[in-house]
């Protein structure tokens, strides 16, 4: 499965997204009951959709019945790619990506959905810098195509494989970039 942490606009946005691909899908947030919500209103939104006679309503209920909130981190551990999509908070981030090492196997992927921080930077407290990448969707993700895929100087060229083929797979435009400051949208 795919887990996303961060229910917020984002997170949930990208929660749609791996879902609509056909991935079941770990939404967690910090906040009690935060991931329920966010999948409720990834529902109205579909509804939207089915009325505009863009999805079917049993497109939707696949969709929804792939996306499944989880109440501890820990519940993230069968997951092959985590995506974070928290506070642009290095420490904060560092802290989650350090916990999810010793929470998800050991080939999982990492992903950071940062605007701006250092991807290289972010993986240097980690135990598998290999295994960190940045995914950066833009807002809302379930719309804006762009994806940036963010290489720090320990993410192995695998790992960033992977990412652009997964974000690819996805029906984004996935686009390589470097750990510099504000990759290259911003």
């Amino acid at each position: 499965p795919i887990a996303v942490i961060g229910a917020g606009t984002m997170g949930a946005g990208i929660a749609q997204v791996a879902a609509t691909a056909g991935h079941p899908v770990l939404l967690f947030d910090a906040a009690d009951g935060a991931a329920k919500k966010a999948i409720k209103n990834t529902a109205k939104g579909l509804e939207k959709l089915i009325e505009k006679g863009k999805i079917t309503a049993q497109e939707v209920d696949a969709l929804l019945d792939r996306m499944k909130p989880v109440k501890k981190l820990k519940d993230l551990a069968p997951a092959g790619l985590v995506s974070e999509a928290i506070v642009e908070n290095m420490d904060v981030k560092q802290g989650l990506f350090k916990d999810l090492e010793d929470i998800c196997g050991e080939k999982a992927i990492l992903a950071s959905n940062t605007s701006s921080l250092s991807i290289t930077a972010g993986a240097s407290a980690l135990k598998r810098p290999e295994n960190f990448v940045g995914l950066h969707f833009f807002n809302p993700a379930q719309v804006m195509k762009l994806v940036e895929v963010i290489r720090g100087s320990g993410t192995s060229e695998a790992v960033a494989e992977t990412a652009f083929a997964t974000a690819d797979a996805w029906g984004k435009k996935a686009v390589h970039a470097k750990s510099t400051p504000g990759f290259i949208v911003n």
